[in-house]
């Protein structure tokens, strides 16, 4: 059996494809599995899936018979810059915005866009070496490679992670085999056409678990953290959060006098706020200040599992692993995406008291809003436990085998 996974662009799209990878070939050992992903995400995907079995193909030789194969691909894609909430005005007051992403961006996401055609169109011809089934994770990295599996008539499955999809997922949706759906809706299963609409929740890596008190002290330490002190662990994703970053920037100082901060700014705003470094003291390899600053932490699971409270962005992704961990959580969505999707994810959340949310522009105009919401959450252990216990309701543990029994289905009916 032969089964291409595609995901990329963003971490969330890549790690809930590898817990489904992880899955199928627990449930049908001996497939062969390729995953295709873009240029950025590609070294992590290799270095992930190496853990899962043997890849095979130019990167290092031939897998054996008794491991599953697994290769890594590259696939070219564009992302194509969409503003839709904003206002005439905000074409003038962010003219850079406009002339890097919205018109210089868009001609560059047009040929990764025809390039990503090509290559799929080249890869998927020969009939000898077509998938039985594709999953395709969602983003603008599936696109073309959906785009081109109709064509070749090539059964898909698509996950939509997010209460509101994307572009990119409504037009592949069109001709899915499976739709499988990470957000709840009214009915767990239905038919629309020929398509067949699953809620299947979103897939998250095994180790995403509760964690107990003992244990949470225990991972607190390993970070250099006070085991007898609160932690607030502050991420806005692999990339970071360049406004979640700059609001921490104005408060830690109150914040350190109330818990301690563990703050993940990303690859590609970290360097704008390194100098918060002056904040980290250690003494003989002890951590004196309670602050630490990672430009990315491969061990966010343990990271996250240490924390009492967490500030994160409202991505699909990262609200299951925190709903998959049991944490207290405040979210800070990004008004600005298209469709608006992590406004509804907050705000769904939000009114079923699982999360507290602070949207991104009150926070910018006043960043003491995001502190008032972690001292009311540190002094509050009851109020902590409430919004765990609720966002935990949300978790599917089973997710990811749910889509690789989905998956595996097609792919022997194909």
């Amino acid at each position: 059996m032969k089964i291409l996974v595609v995901g990329g662009g963003t971490g969330g799209h890549v790690t809930p494809a590898v817990a489904v990878v992880r899955e199928v070939l627990q449930k049908a050992p001996g497939t062969q599995v390729e995953f295709w992903t873009d240029r950025k995400y590609y070294k992590n995907v290799v270095k992930i899936t190496t853990e899962l079995g043997v890849r095979w193909g130019k990167e290092a030789g031939n897998g054996t018979r008794k491991n599953p194969y697994i290769r890594v691909r590259r696939i070219s894609a564009g992302k194509f810059h969409r503003y839709a909430s904003w206002k005439w005005k905000d074409y003038f007051r962010y003219f850079g915005v406009v002339l890097k992403d919205l018109i210089w961006g868009n001609i560059k996401g047009f040929f990764g866009f025809m390039s990503g055609l090509v290559q799929s169109f080249w890869r998927l011809l020969p009939r000898k070496k077509r998938p039985d089934v594709i999953f395709l994770k969602g983003g603008y990295v599936c696109l073309p490679v959906g785009m081109v599996a109709r064509r070749l008539k090539i059964p898909y499955v698509v996950h939509e992670s997010d209460a509101v999809p994307g572009l990119a997922n409504r037009l592949l949706m069109k001709n899915a085999t499976v739709v499988a759906k990470g957000w709840r809706g009214e009915k767990e299963a239905q038919k629309d056409g020929q398509i067949l609409e699953v809620y299947t929740g979103i897939p998250v890596a095994a180790e995403f678990q509760p964690v107990s008190e003992a244990q949470q002290r225990k991972l607190k330490e390993s970070f250099g953290f006070n085991p007898d002190e609160p932690l607030l662990v502050v991420t806005g994703g692999s990339q970071g959060a360049r406004d979640i970053n700059e609001a921490v920037r104005v408060i830690l100082p109150q914040l350190l006098d109330i818990t301690g901060v563990g703050l993940v700014a990303g690859r590609k705003y970290y360097e704008e706020v390194v100098d918060l470094k002056k904040y980290e003291d250690w003494e003989k390899a002890k951590l004196k200040s309670n602050f630490r600053m990672w430009e990315f932490n491969s061990a966010m699971h343990e990271l996250l599992g240490a924390a009492d409270v967490v500030i994160s962005r409202a991505g699909a992704t990262t609200i299951a692993e925190l709903a998959a961990l049991e944490k207290a959580v405040i979210l800070v969505p990004y008004e600005r995406l298209p469709g608006g999707h992590q406004m509804k994810n907050a705000r769904d959340l939000g009114k079923s008291e699982a999360v507290l949310v602070v949207e991104n522009e009150r926070m910018v105009a006043r960043p003491v809003r995001l502190l008032e919401k972690v001292e009311s959450l540190v002094k509050s252990k009851r109020e902590r436990q409430k919004l765990a216990r609720n966002l935990h309701e949300q978790a599917v543990p089973d997710a990811a085998s749910r889509l690789a029994t989905i998956l595996i289905d097609v792919a022997k009916g194909a």
